[in-house]
């Protein structure tokens, strides 16, 4: 595991758009099927990471709360399968599954969407408004494994939150930090 921080893309940049297979369903979605008319988030996450571990739980209440609200959301695994056999599709589908993911988990085979969203590390956040700009990239909360604090949820909060209401958001945002994506 090498602790890494996310590369933090600039704030305005558009959504780079994909198709990716949905490991539940097996349908190949885009982004554009995928985003809603009040903002995306867009997540990297894996089923081996630690520190996706360390959130997974949260991470799904957060999901299924703003999903209420109107906020579509995305995780994307984009790590060598051939190296890392327990991010395999296969294994996605039971995480999934496991977990309850409200949201569509795709599998980015070849890493090209990755890195059109210079993702590092699991977890990496990236919100988009509803015109597919980024106006949100970095860490869920300050929480980490082994750190003591308590995973809350609460920088990507404080983002959706400020979306939801059309009010500005903080342009001080922290990276996320994580395992690195395992790159082929």
């Amino acid at each position: 595991m090498s602790l890494t921080q996310s590369n933090m893309m600039p704030l305005g940049t558009k959504a780079p758009s994909f198709n990716l297979p949905d490991v539940v369903s097996g349908k190949v979605l885009s982004l554009e099927e995928l985003q809603s008319e009040k903002g995306t988030v867009v997540m990297f996450i894996c089923n081996h990471c630690p520190y996706v571990k360390h959130i997974q739980k949260d991470l799904v209440e957060l999901a299924h709360e703003y999903k209420k609200k109107g906020i579509s959301f995305v995780g994307i695994n984009s790590n060598d399968i051939e190296n890392y056999p327990e991010d395999s599709p296969k294994n996605m589908k039971k995480e999934a599954k496991k977990w309850r993911y409200s949201f569509p988990y795709l599998f980015d085979e070849t890493q090209s969407i990755a890195k059109a969203y210079q993702a590092a590390c699991t977890p990496d956040f990236y919100i988009f408004g509803k015109d597919l700009k980024c106006v949100y990239r970095g860490r869920m909360d300050e929480s980490s494994p082994g750190n003591n604090i308590p995973v809350t949820g609460k920088d990507l909060k404080m983002a959706l939150d400020a979306l939801l209401s059309e009010k500005p958001i903080s342009k001080d945002q922290k990276p996320s930090m994580g395992c690195n994506i395992k790159w082929k």
